[in-house]
């Protein structure tokens, strides 16, 4: 009964280890079209080692909520350029498939993104976001920092678009956080307060409350 148990318990941790959050980001090499200028090239893993980064996974060009997506991202790519942050779009679609998707799209005029093509749908496999029956992508978010750790992943269905302006809000907080040592409540932007339980966690200890309101989280 004992190894029956230890046998069910460990294929449950398996199930509930899927997650991105807190593994380093895989390796991986793919074909890519660089629309910043409108070259194609090779892109890798290693391209991203020693900055923050993110990944993110759509179903397929010539689609609906896919272009609005990536124009989003496009919208602050200044935004996460500035912070340092490179940006990587991914779908199961050839190089030349991206290209002619950015050149037709109104909406994508102007796109500064890497797209990469994972058309053996191996880098979407090693991501955990590849519908096997399909043969394409969730929409897969997947935050890298410096040391290549993913610190944060959303992944959804195909029919509702993510926010960028949250994204945004979640990049500044993870650096925040990373570079002080503090922790960022609730809705957390620049300026707003912070959880010091680098310095005052005996204090703060279940006195959450009297540091910092609900007002202020939800303002």
């Amino acid at each position: 009964m004992e190894n029956n148990n230890l046998s069910t318990n460990t294929k449950e941790e398996e199930t509930m280890s899927s997650t991105m959050v807190r593994q380093q980001m895989p390796e991986f090499t793919m074909d890519a079209y660089d629309a910043k200028t409108g070259h194609y090239k090779t892109v890798s893993s290693e391209d991203y080692k020693d900055k923050w980064s993110v990944v993110c996974f759509y179903p397929a060009d010539f689609t609906f909520v896919c272009p609005t997506e990536i124009a989003a991202m496009n919208a602050h790519y200044d935004d996460f350029q500035k912070l340092g942050v490179e940006i990587l779009a991914v779908s199961v679609d050839s190089q030349f498939s991206h290209k002619r998707f950015v050149e037709t799209e109104p909406i994508l005029k102007g796109l500064k993104l890497t797209i990469g093509a994972d058309t053996n749908q191996e880098v979407s496999r090693a991501f955990g976001v590849l519908i096997e029956e399909e043969g394409i992508a969730l929409r897969g978010r997947f935050l890298f920092n410096a040391d290549g750790i993913c610190v944060a992943q959303e992944v959804q269905a195909d029919s509702v678009g993510r926010n960028v302006n949250e994204f945004l809000r979640q990049v500044q907080a993870w650096q925040h956080a990373s570079k002080t040592g503090e922790v960022c409540p609730a809705g957390w932007r620049p300026g707003k307060k912070t959880l010091p339980v680098n310095t005052d966690a005996e204090n703060m200890t279940g006195k959450v409350g009297d540091y910092i309101t609900l007002e202020e989280i939800l303002s």
